[in-house]
């Protein structure tokens, strides 16, 4: 019987995902620096991804951060063949609890959006403690975690398969102390990772409205394009700047690191936003109805650029603009 070959864009976008996913940690991962160490380039990469399909940025984007995570807070890395991702979503709701037993950390309740839920192998989870918030290690193979099926309905990011966990006494390991992974510098240098991929997303919005430019553009789609070639390039400038600020104070001696991932963020996510709108006042719903990348691309920037906290972010920055940290944070 003559095998039936499924085309791309017909399969699963979680199971095309997955294997894309696998191949990124497989092939690619061990090669990208850590913060601090080329960073630029570390970004380069992520932007990369996420031009290519920010689903698949999102989940190689949680490898790499727990790959730092880990590195920074001194526990052994992963080992090959381990895919892993960082699930610290915490909105209101009971959350996950973990007690200290004889037999050591386990963890107990539901985690909403954790991204590869049916594809990492291990992940770093974030939990409510009696001594407070921590984050744990978890082998994902233990069958008290078990992703809640029909939890992410979502078009946009369809393929992240972020469906929420549940946990039920599953053993794990703590990493860092009580607040360690929000308080080590690292956390604010990753914050930029992710405005990384969507700036890597806002490129492949763009990319039919630059691929007309071949031909010739009327008076319209010339001025849009040149909005967006002017956005991208900024937001790309300011992203190697702040891979090249970071390689300069790795540890945040200076305590710049909050204010520069505040600014980062809002600068790509309102050059998603702008770009997003100037490509479809250009081309029209040509684009998003007959080219399945394009649509795509739209749909996933939309849902993971919301990722940014919006106006409470930008509240904190003006604050931070004019007080600094310790005054800000009163």
């Amino acid at each position: 019987m003559q095998e039936v070959r499924v085309t791309d864009h017909l399969r699963a976008p979680e199971r095309r995902t997955a294997d894309l996913f696998a191949d990124f940690v497989e092939r690619d991962a061990p090669g990208v620096p850590l913060p601090g160490r080329s960073t630029a380039r570390r970004f380069a990469v992520l932007t990369a991804l996420g031009r290519r399909d920010l689903s698949l940025a999102r989940l190689a984007e949680g490898h790499l951060d727990a790959v730092t995570i880990l590195n920074e807070l001194d526990h052994p890395l992963p080992a090959a063949g381990e895919r892993w991702g960082v699930w610290a979503a915490r909105p209101p709701g009971p959350g996950v609890h973990a007690t200290r037993t004889d037999q050591g950390w386990r963890i107990s309740g539901v985690k909403p959006y954790c991204s590869g839920a049916r594809t990492c192998t291990h992940a770093l989870v974030t939990a409510d403690a009696d001594d407070g918030y921590r984050m744990f290690a978890v082998a994902l193979e233990h069958p008290g975690a078990e992703p809640v099926e029909g939890t992410w309905p979502a078009i946009g990011m369809a393929g992240s398969d972020s469906l929420d966990m549940s946990f039920a006494e599953v053993p794990a390991r703590a990493v860092g102390g009580v607040e360690g992974y929000l308080t080590r510098p690292g956390f604010q240098h990753g914050g930029i990772g992710v405005a990384a991929c969507w700036l890597g997303g806002a490129h492949a919005v763009a990319a039919p409205l630059y691929e007309r430019a071949a031909g010739r553009l009327n008076e319209h789609a010339a001025a849009h394009l040149g909005a967006v070639d002017m956005l991208l390039h900024t937001a790309d400038t300011v992203l190697h700047q702040a891979g090249q600020e970071i390689d300069a104070d790795p540890l945040d001696k200076r305590e710049e690191a909050r204010v520069r991932s505040l600014r980062v963020r809002a600068l790509a996510e309102k050059v998603c936003t702008e770009v997003v709108d100037h490509v479809g006042r250009a081309t029209g719903a040509g684009p998003l109805c007959q080219d399945e990348r394009h649509a795509r691309a739209v749909a996933d920037l939309t849902v993971y650029v919301r990722q940014h906290h919006a106006e409470a972010n930008l509240a904190e920055l003006g604050r931070l603009a004019t007080t600094g940290p310790a005054e800000a944070a009163r």
